[in-house]
C-alpha cells in the first residue's frame, strides 16, 4: 500500500503538498485560535508539516494518516527536528477509512477529498472522529473563474466543469451539508507558483540523476509540457483553500 513513485519524485523537496504557503499555514493556525493540547486529526497528513508546525506554535497534539511510506517518512523526520515527537505521531495506512480511537477537537482532510470520495463523503468520514462542537478542515480547489471550454477543463486536470466549484458554489455546498464556514485561507497565484514550479525542479534533478530509470520517458515528457500547461490553465482557472468548518 503506497503511493505511485513519481508522487516522491515530483514533490521531493515539499514539506506542504499544496499549493499554500508556510506563512498561509500559520496564519490558519493563529486565526483558528488553537489552545495547547488541542487533539488533530489529519487524514492524507503528507510530510506532515501543518501537525508538526501546529505542535512546535501551539502545542497542539495529534495523528497523521498517509497512504505514502515516503511521506510519512519524512513526517516523523519532522516531528523530530521540531522537538515534538512526544506530541504528534503519523501512521502509514489508508486515510480513507481512518476513524480515530477517541474524538478530536480538530479533524482535517486538507487537499484530498477524493478519500471521501469527494466533499460531502470526506465530511462524513471526518464527522466520525469529531467531538460535537469540533473543528473540521477541508482543503478542496475551485474554479477561479468559469471554465469556457472542455479543453479548458481538461488543461486543469478535470473532466467535466462538475468536479470542481466555484467559490461560492463551494461555500454553498458545505451549507447544504449542515456547516457553518468559520474562517478560510485561500492560496493565490504565488502560492500556485511555489508549489508547481517547485515540481519541476524535482524532476530536472530527478532526471539528470537517472536518465536510465524507467519512468525517465514519462518524467522528461511531463518536464516538457507541464510549465506551459500549468501557466495557461491551472494558473488562471484554479483557485485553492483550507476551510473550517463548525457543525451547526
Amino acid at each position: 500500500m503506497d503511493l505511485p513513485r513519481i508522487f516522491g519524485i515530483r514533490e521531493a523537496s515539499h514539506r506542504i503538498h499544496n499549493p499554500i504557503t508556510a506563512d498561509k499555514l500559520a496564519a490558519l493556525g493563529q486565526a483558528l485560535d488553537l489552545v495547547p493540547g488541542t487533539r488533530v486529526l489529519d487524514l492524507a497528513s503528507g510530510s506532515g508539516e501543518m501537525l508538526c508546525t501546529w505542535a512546535r506554535d501551539h502545542r497542539i497534539t495529534g495523528t497523521g494518516v498517509d497512504i505514502s511510506t515516503v511521506f510519512t517518512a519524512k513526517a516523523r523526520a519532522r516531528a523530530a527536528e521540531l522537538a515534538v515527537a512526544d506530541r504528534v505521531d503519523f501512521v502509514h495506512g489508508d486515510a480513507s477509512g481512518y476513524v480515530a480511537h477517541e474524538p478530536v477537537d480538530l479533524a482535517a482532510c486538507v487537499g484530498a477529498t477524493w478519500i471521501g470520495p469527494g466533499v460531502a463523503g470526506t465530511v462524513e468520514l471526518l464527522a466520525r472522529s469529531l467531538r460535537p462542537g469540533g473543528l473540521m478542515l477541508i482543503g478542496e480547489p475551485y474554479w477561479r473563474q468559469e471554465p469556457p471550454t472542455q479543453d479548458v477543463i481538461e488543461g486543469c486536470h478535470a473532466g467535466s466543469r462538475a468536479d470542481f466549484r466555484t467559490l461560492p458554489e463551494l461555500l454553498e455546498s458545505f451549507a447544504g451539508l449542515g456547516y457553518d464556514v468559520v474562517e478560510m485561507v485561500l492560496a493565490d497565484q504565488d502560492s500556485w507558483d511555489r508549489y508547481q514550479a517547485a515540481q519541476w525542479f524535482n524532476l530536472r534533478r530527478w532526471l539528470d540523476h537517472s536518465p536510465d530509470d524507467e519512468l525517465a520517458a514519462e518524467i522528461r515528457a511531463e518536464l516538457t509540457t507541464e510549465p506551459a500547461r500549468y501557466a495557461q490553465y491551472t494558473r488562471e482557472y484554479l483557485g485553492w483553500g483550507i476551510f473550517a468548518l463548525m457543525r451547526r
